[in-house]
């Protein structure tokens, strides 16, 4: 049996705090000062969190929340007004390569929250803006206040949004919605925001709303590891193949990866009327590491 005896473990970086209780991640973005805006230590930072809470299998579900009035004001505005000596000049042909690089190096930092086997819940108050959107976007589930509002602010800025709204929010909500935000950068306030899908449920204040989501994430922490991750797996490969091609997955995830293991166990606890005792995913090793 693997991972059944969880401690309190709190890690504190310079961005965010992570802790992780009864099989449950908690990532708060820590800095209210700056709005929790995501300066360059973040971007080094979060990839490297979320990479080793994958390789630990100790938590099950990963909720991401941030401290202060505003969830986060999106790109530090420090990384625009003071960038790196070349990434505007020097030859236009080695200065594109390098800038297309960093891009791709930005947005690996959202696509491992959708490379993590475990469901990722995200609970926005206030402003979420730009970067932040791009984030969110990256999650399994969204949780908002009633203040909150969503802006693709990258427009209004004179540039384009590049790090996954683009990408995946045409995925949550409708293309025509997406196009109108993208193209004038106006805000997404709450209550239009579940009404058009993005978010799952509103709370009044921030206090009810990190209650309400570490509810829903216990309930997932309580079910099978293995048929979660199966399930985030499978959701994930059906948005970006065709019907056909999905059942195909599915059926070989199902061929290799059903045990009955599981199933058993959860018969067994509700003849019993108890909890099921799932065995966790196993951590990841690097290769033929003992």
């Amino acid at each position: 049996m693997h991972d059944q005896t969880q401690h309190d473990q709190t890690q504190h970086h310079q961005t965010f705090t992570l802790t992780v209780s009864d099989h449950i991640a908690h990532l708060q973005l820590s800095r209210p000062e700056a709005h929790n805006a995501m300066n360059r230590d973040f971007w080094q930072e979060l990839p490297a969190a979320l990479r080793a809470l994958d390789a630990s299998a100790a938590a099950r579900v990963l909720v991401i929340s941030a401290t202060g009035k505003h969830f986060s004001a999106g790109m530090d505005l420090d990384i625009f007004t003071n960038p790196p000596a070349d990434m505007f000049g020097g030859e236009p042909g080695r200065r594109a390569e390098a800038m297309r690089r960093l891009v791709l190096q930005l947005q690996d930092c959202f696509n491992a929250m959708e490379q993590l086997r475990i469901p990722v819940l995200a609970a926005v108050q206030g402003a979420c803006i730009g970067g932040a959107v791009d984030m969110i976007c990256a999650a399994d589930m969204r949780y908002c206040t009633e203040d909150a509002r969503f802006e693709i602010k990258e427009t209004a800025l004179g540039m384009t949004a590049d790090l996954g709204t683009l990408q995946r929010l045409p995925r949550l909500i409708s293309d025509g919605l997406v196009r109108e935000l993208s193209y004038t950068a106006r805000p997404l306030l709450a209550h239009e925001a579940q009404q058009a899908g993005l978010v799952n449920q509103l709370f009044t204040d921030q206090d009810s709303m990190l209650t309400g989501v570490m509810k829903i994430a216990a309930q997932i922490a309580q079910r099978s590891p293995l048929a979660v991750t199966g399930s985030k797996q499978m959701l994930n490969y059906a948005r970006d193949h065709s019907l056909a091609d999905s059942l195909q997955m599915m059926a070989t995830w199902q061929a290799g990866m059903f045990q009955p293991t599981d199933l058993v166990q959860s018969f067994s606890a509700r003849m019993q009327k108890t909890e099921p005792q799932y065995e966790g995913l196993r951590p990841i090793h690097a290769p033929f590491q003992d």
